[in-house]
């Protein structure tokens, strides 16, 4: 005879396993969200490389956006930031360097390095493309109720903090 031990475990262990599943599935949920969260963003970067010129692609932006975040940069140091080979951000630097976007200048405490820097046109568009973003996040979130955008805010910032 066999016995079934979740049944004699009485109505907490029916309990346990219920709410186990519960957030399993919640978790699950946060999950689907996420991949269409990141399909968004990866879209968002395309349409933004777009939008700083046309034929750029997201990588290029991605590298053109740090440059202008961070001011004056190694390559080696933007090929750690970007988690990409060297040699595919020389490629980014020279694509960029060809649109007037960056430019590169010698390294004061390395003579045979150099540093990538935003060109001031290179920083207008990331400024044009940052206020277009900007002003669309706030228009998407201007209908929620304040509560609700703190609420937002506050679970992102608990995420960053765990991750």
């Amino acid at each position: 005879m066999s016995i079934d031990h979740d049944a004699q475990a009485g109505p907490a262990a029916a309990d346990d396993a219920a709410a186990g599943t519960a957030h399993d599935l919640a978790i699950g949920a946060v999950e689907e969200q996420f991949a269409l969260l990141i399909n968004r963003i990866r879209n968002g970067i395309r349409d933004r490389a777009e939008r700083i010129s046309p034929g750029l692609q997201p990588a290029g932006y991605k590298l053109l956006s740090m440059v202008s975040r961070s001011g004056a940069v190694r390559a080696g140091a933007l090929a750690e930031m970007l988690a990409i080979d060297k040699s595919a951000v020389s490629r980014l630097i020279h694509q960029l360097e060809a649109l007037g976007l960056v430019t590169k200048t010698p390294d004061p405490e390395d003579g045979r390095a150099s540093l990538v820097v935003a060109t001031p046109e290179g920083e207008r568009r990331m400024e044009s493309t940052k206020a277009s973003d900007q002003a669309m996040l706030y228009q998407q979130l201007s209908s929620w109720d304040e509560a609700e955008v703190r609420r937002l805010a506050e679970l992102l910032a608990k995420l960053n903090d765990t991750l």
